[in-house]
């Protein structure tokens, strides 16, 4: 039998990778048209909340962004008891100042001064300043939200609501993710995109396995006794990904959550231009995936599905590689199109940009993997060990 030369060898090895990129890309937008069927959607509504409810509020250097999320808070309407803990993380700018200013006389607020540097052993600044709070809350259900969330004047009480009727313990609503730049145009819907289309949502709520989890710092309901039995933030004192986490010492410990699309009832503009945006990520994505290797893998897995199609679209040697090249991508595509759709993000020309967004991450992925092996990881002014 006649030897095959090496350029058939490497035309043949190219149209397995074009084939396995093209089948892996529409199997996940497949995967991805199933999931958003599940996907739970919280939506304004005029739900009456009887219960003690405490909005959590840790900050830190957030004078230029507070005050909309503060004035947000202070509108909402359909709880009939809310407290709102705020926590001043040792800021350097004038955050609690215009905190005081936001809130005025308002009697349901209290803020509290941050302790001093450094932090206690085993703790990073997040669950530290969540742990803080939490320890003053008094109320039934407690709601982390971040500094950059503006909440819709009924988003409490709906997502309460959708929680208690739900029977969850935990509900993590996604806000709308604003991005105005074109840094954050082609990273920061990938924020959704990413657990809609990687985990089986309704896993994620029936089962207790805690590798099947997605929550969102950024916004996050949790009945207090499921919180407080799990552990809070204790239990994920030294994780830098720590909303996940929480959702994850739930399982553990039999409680149940899920992540909800809050697109109607939450905006939030995460990072503000490219700068932010490769700190921000990369102080957290090294530890996303579980290990190095499991960040590689999931690097090369979307480098087959998303990076490769277009290439072989332009540059395939045959037909049957420029064939899969395209269908790879227009799956690609159609699978950003629809989150996009469901999630209230711009959908064209951005959907389209799908390889660049996903090329963009992976080397946040890999830049992460590089400062954390260099101990050259910070953030908000402290150091990530």
């Amino acid at each position: 039998m006649p030897r095959r030369s090496p350029v058939t060898r490497r035309s043949a090895l190219l149209r397995v990778i074009a084939a396995t990129g093209a089948l892996a890309s529409a199997a996940v937008t497949a995967h991805t048209i199933t999931n958003l069927r599940h996907l739970r959607t919280i939506t304004p509504g005029n739900d009456r909340i009887a219960e003690r409810v405490s909005v959590l509020l840790p900050l830190r250097n957030e004078a230029h962004r507070v005050t909309p999320t503060v004035e947000a808070l202070l509108a909402q309407e359909g709880i009939a008891d809310l407290e709102i803990l705020v926590l001043d993380d040792c800021s350097t700018d004038d955050t609690a100042t215009v905190v005081r200013t936001a809130v005025a006389d308002d009697p349901r607020v209290q803020i509290f001064d941050g302790e001093t540097e450094p932090l206690p052993d085993g703790w990073l600044g997040k669950p530290w300043a969540c742990h803080r709070l939490s320890e003053h809350a008094t109320g039934d259900v407690l709601v982390f939200i971040d500094a950059d969330v503006v909440l819709h004047r009924t988003a409490l009480s709906s997502t309460i609501q959708h929680m208690r009727t739900a029977r969850l313990d935990l509900l993590s609503p996604y806000p709308r993710q604003i991005a105005l730049t074109w840094a954050e145009r082609l990273t920061q819907p990938l924020l959704v995109w990413l657990w809609i289309s990687s985990l089986p949502l309704r896993l994620v709520e029936t089962t207790h396995y805690p590798s099947l989890a997605a929550a969102n710092g950024q916004f996050i309901c949790v009945d207090t006794r499921a919180y407080r039995i799990s552990g809070g933030h204790t239990a994920v004192a030294s994780h830098v990904v720590e909303d996940v986490e929480v959702l994850r010492a739930l399982k553990r410990h039999g409680f149940s959550g899920a992540p909800a699309n809050g697109a109607a009832i939450a905006e939030c503009r995460m990072y503000d231009g490219a700068v932010e945006i490769i700190d921000g990520y990369t102080k957290s994505l090294w530890s996303a995936f579980g290990s190095a290797p499991g960040a590689v893998a999931v690097v090369g897995a979307l480098t087959v599905s998303y990076i490769a199609p277009p290439v072989f679209a332009i540059f395939g040697g045959d037909r049957a590689q420029r064939m899969c090249g395209v269908i790879g991508y227009v799956a690609g595509v159609w699978g950003r199109y629809v989150v996009a759709s469901q999630t209230g993000e711009r959908r064209w020309p951005d959907t389209a940009l799908q390889p660049i967004s996903v090329a963009a991450f992976a080397a946040l992925v890999v830049e992460s993997l590089r400062r954390r092996r260099r101990g050259s990881l910070h953030w908000r002014g402290r150091t990530i060990p």
